[in-house]
């Protein structure tokens, strides 16, 4: 029995894609996370686009409870124009790692999604709001497990 060679293709393929999502699925899998993984303070830095408006970035401080609550200070600047702000808001994790926040302040509701890197050290964030092309890193400012002289 010959197979051809476009349906030896799509076998490859199909392999290769069920490599790709079943080894970060066992990965996840070997950690669960819950919202008491985000405590402390992250520095946070943002940049892109409000469409319509023009780019985006800040430079923040994300305070995190570990209970779900969050505070987020810091300097925008839209379009050239820098202005400092203060929002609160809500947070939760799921237990593969991922989350969703919300903050307001401003006259303004952020929404966001995150994916937890670095043992917790680390967020990679992307604002889901319409209209909006933002991308924000987030990295623990003292992280306990590393030497805090200088």
């Amino acid at each position: 029995m010959k197979h051809s060679n476009t349906a030896m293709a799509l076998t490859i393929v199909s392999v290769f894609a069920l490599a790709l999502v079943a080894g970060p699925a066992a990965k996840a899998a070997d950690k669960e996370c819950s919202n008491a993984i985000l405590s402390g303070t992250y520095s946070d830095q943002d940049s892109g686009a409000i469409l319509g408006v023009g780019p985006f970035a800040g430079v923040n401080v994300d305070s995190f409870d570990g209970k779900g609550n969050m505070t987020v200070t810091g300097v925008l600047n839209v379009n050239g124009n820098a202005s400092p702000g203060v929002e609160t808001g809500t947070y939760t994790v799921n237990p593969d790692c991922t989350g969703t926040y919300t903050v307001e302040g401003g006259g303004l509701t952020i929404n966001a999604f995150f994916v937890i890197d670095h043992d917790g050290d680390e967020l990679q964030i992307v604002v889901t709001d319409p209209g909006t092309v933002i991308n924000c890193v987030a990295r623990k400012q003292f992280p306990e497990h590393h030497d805090s002289r200088r």
